[in-house]
């Protein structure tokens, strides 16, 4: 027997991972979009108002929200998707915890375990929960379906991630991974600014070494790392590229069995045999990680597209886990909205 869908909700959805959200959710086997909320400042509006190429493909209405509303969303809906700026989620989670809901949470409102990195990272204080929150990090984490809230990771610490986790025991002791990416203008967000109008973006550096994901990055890694991010002059994607130094003996065929054995299993992270291109991964949930030896020195070269793999897609991913779905049910054919 087909199986009653899921219904849930997005808020946030008028903003760029937002709308991805919506769409992968819309297309979901499983996975039913009841609700598409926006910030209360704006008027209710079909969504194909603000994204006029899913006119005739999706109708539903973005609607303003406001706090009143929680009753009906806690009795219309399991699960919520926050798309969200830090502060609102941290403020709006724990209320729909308290009304039973399941919460995949996008923003860094709950990646952070140690309370005053956070406080340090994102100027606020973070609120205490009950039960821990579970890093969704999807290809290393095990959710068990019980979980009320479960923080998804930042962009950079994705790519990051995945590529130096399985091989961080094949580092030496002392190593501190260098971590260089460029994101596409699309990882600012919606808002008009003008450092990211397309008219003034040039290819630049910036928060270097002071990033607020260089904390999340390191607790995941395990290891002290040096990120240094910079602003590319298109519209979405991150390419990384990461240096390690590996122990004496360690050769190339045991770092490729390494990441050839860790994602094995995992359909969504494929190990390619040249540098990928933003053209490859842009537009799907996939994670291209390839990796070179310079003598000690090891060379990975990541590719993902930062509001899929490194937002909307993984949350999808980790929704697919809790729900004991297939990994990559919903995210194969939908294309990207933005």
């Amino acid at each position: 027997m087909k199986q009653e869908p899921i219904q849930c909700a997005v808020l946030g959805a008028s903003g760029y991972t937002g709308i991805e959200l919506v769409w992968l959710l819309h297309n979901h086997p499983q996975f039913s979009v009841k609700f598409a909320f926006s910030s209360s400042a704006r008027e209710a509006e079909p969504i194909s108002t603000l994204y006029p190429q899913l006119s005739g493909r999706c109708e539903l209405i973005l609607q303003p929200w406001h706090s009143d509303l929680l009753p009906q969303l806690a009795q219309q809906v399991r699960v919520v998707f926050l798309a969200l700026p830090h502060e609102a989620s941290a403020e709006l989670a724990p209320q729909l915890i308290a009304a039973g809901l399941v919460v995949f949470d996008l923003s860094g409102a709950f990646r952070l375990i140690d309370a005053q990195q956070h406080l340090q990272a994102y100027g606020f204080k973070q609120p205490k929960l009950d039960a821990a929150v579970p890093y969704g990090l999807a290809e290393f984490t095990q959710l068990q379906g019980d979980e009320p809230l479960i923080a998804v990771p930042g962009c950079y610490p994705t790519a990051a991630a995945l590529a130096l986790r399985p091989v961080s025991h094949l580092l030496t002791h002392d190593s501190v991974p260098i971590v260089n990416a460029v994101s596409g203008v699309t990882g600012a967000g919606r808002k008009a600014q003008l450092h990211t109008s397309f008219c003034e973006v040039s290819l630049q550096a910036y928060a270097v070494a002071e990033h607020r994901h260089q904390p999340e990055m390191a607790a995941s890694i395990g290891r002290d790392i040096l990120f240094v991010p910079h602003l590319g002059n298109f519209k979405r994607g991150i390419l990384a590229t990461i240096y390690a130094q590996v122990q004496s003996g360690i050769s190339a065929a045991t770092i490729e069995d390494t990441l050839q054995a860790c994602y094995a299993d995992k359909p969504l992270v494929r190990i390619v045999n040249t540098p990928p291109k933003l053209q490859q991964v842009v537009g799907t949930p996939y994670c291209d990680i390839y990796c070179k030896m310079h003598g000690q020195q090891l060379i990975f070269s990541v590719a993902i597209d930062n509001l899929l793999k490194g937002a909307a897609a993984q949350a999808v991913q980790l929704a697919n886990q809790y729900f004991r779905l297939p990994p990559s049910a919903g995210l194969m054919n939908p294309g990207a909205v933005v």
